[in-house]
């Protein structure tokens, strides 16, 4: 084995590689490739030949056989030569370069060369030459050009190539096929109208047609509209709704902000409704406790209950997760629910120091002690909270078993 191995790098190993990139000889003459060998190739090119005359690769098959013969004939007796055909796909493109890349590491598995003639039609050489060059050197290239001149093929297989890619390509279809196909579309409905007299002269508003769908088409275009909506489109294909808890959650967030832009309205209104605007500065600044008072309460219950609607819903989506921070949650929304009493009490506080305070019916000197109550309240369920939680947490460690293991214990 290893002295197989050592005869082979001292070897001139020369393959004499026939390239047919479109892959006529599996298409045509239905010939599996790689062919290696020369007796493989001759009936390869036999058989191509008999299915198509004119065909260029056929002659390019014969031209590396000949190649080879007369190679072998002038060798030298460190040079070992080969010859070999590989095709790509009708598909050209990526496909085609692809396939020729797999079936040429192939060849190279069994017949391990140190350089390549390249035998080809002449077009596809800018287009093979790196591919065979990244594997293996390239010593010389071969161009057999056959019954056409070689740029004349050139730039049909560029037109032909463009053809197909405004046909084939829906986006570039779109633009080249569909606008003008629009166009005509509306020329014949508007000729047929016309011609048969069902409503006389209307060709006179094929320019008015042109400019609407060409400028509608340009607007579409240059605002990315057909973009956002196919992207829109995908996004709605593809949706998937998120869990049950995940959904109230959402929802009752929508729900109470709704609630929260209502309650400010409603604040708005009622300072309007109760409060005539000034005339200044001067007469804004005195007015101002008044605005608050009514401002506050317009706002306040809708305010209290939007903000609740949303601790709520995150609360139900904390209980199924089990998540320890729902009992923070619930705190809250006890503290925002007593928050009303304590905005009541600012309200009430704010009028009743105000020079008119006949405005307001009830009022008293006790107003003042019932808001410092409210607030010591409100400290004294904020304290009892905390302790709550803190003995409902160590108390059902088993319910929030799995968060408490991701992170450390929360108060």
């Amino acid at each position: 084995m290893a002295k197989r191995e050592t005869q082979q790098q001292t070897q001139k190993r020369i393959l004499i590689l026939c390239v047919d990139r479109d892959g006529d000889l599996e298409v045509k003459a239905g010939i599996k490739t790689p062919l290696l060998g020369r007796t493989a190739n001759i009936d390869g090119a036999v058989s191509l030949a008999l299915k198509d005359p004119e065909e260029p690769d056929a002659n390019a098959m014969f031209e590396a056989v000949r190649l080879y013969d007369r190679l072998q004939d002038e060798k030298q007796p460190e040079e070992v030569f080969e010859v070999a055909t590989i095709s790509g796909s009708e598909l050209g493109g990526v496909s085609a370069d692809r396939k020729l890349v797999n079936e040429l590491n192939n060849l190279l598995d069994s017949f391990n060369a140190n350089e390549v003639i390249l035998v080809s039609d002449g077009y596809s050489d800018e287009a093979i030459l790196p591919l065979v060059e990244s594997r293996v050197p390239v010593s010389s290239v071969r161009r057999i050009v056959i019954k056409h001149s070689e740029s004349i093929e050139e730039t049909a297989a560029v037109f032909t190539k463009y053809i197909r890619l405004m046909v084939d390509n829906p986006r570039y279809a779109r633009m080249a096929l569909g606008l003008p196909g629009i166009l005509v579309f509306i020329f014949g409905i508007l000729w047929a109208i016309d011609n048969l007299k069902i409503y006389p002269g209307a060709l006179y508003y094929y320019g008015i047609a042109i400019v609407i769908v060409v400028g509608g088409f340009l607007l579409l275009k240059g605002f990315g509209v057909d973009r956002a909506t196919k992207d829109f489109y995908k996004w709605a294909r593809d949706y998937s709704p998120p869990s049950l808890p995940m959904q109230i959650s959402n929802y009752t967030v929508i729900a109470g902000i709704l609630c929260i832009a209502v309650s400010v309205y409603l604040g708005i209104a009622n300072v309007n409704i109760n409060v005539a605007p000034a005339a200044d500065l001067a007469g804004w600044l005195n007015i101002t406790p008044r605005v608050a008072y009514y401002f506050i309460t317009g706002i306040i219950d809708l305010l209290v209950a939007g903000i609740s609607i949303v601790l709520l819903g995150r609360s139900v989506r904390l209980y199924f997760e089990r998540d320890s921070r729902l009992l923070r949650n619930v705190a809250l929304i006890v503290s925002v629910a007593w928050s009303r009493w304590v905005l009541v009490g600012t309200a009430n506080v704010i009028i009743h120091y105000y020079k008119d305070t006949s405005a307001v019916v009830g009022l008293n000197d006790s107003i003042f002690s019932i808001f410092l109550f409210t607030i010591i309240v409100g400290i004294l369920i904020g304290v009892a909270s905390v302790l709550l939680i803190y003995i409902i947490n160590r108390s059902a460690k088993s319910f929030f078993k799995k968060n408490n293991e991701e992170k450390p214990e929360e108060l």
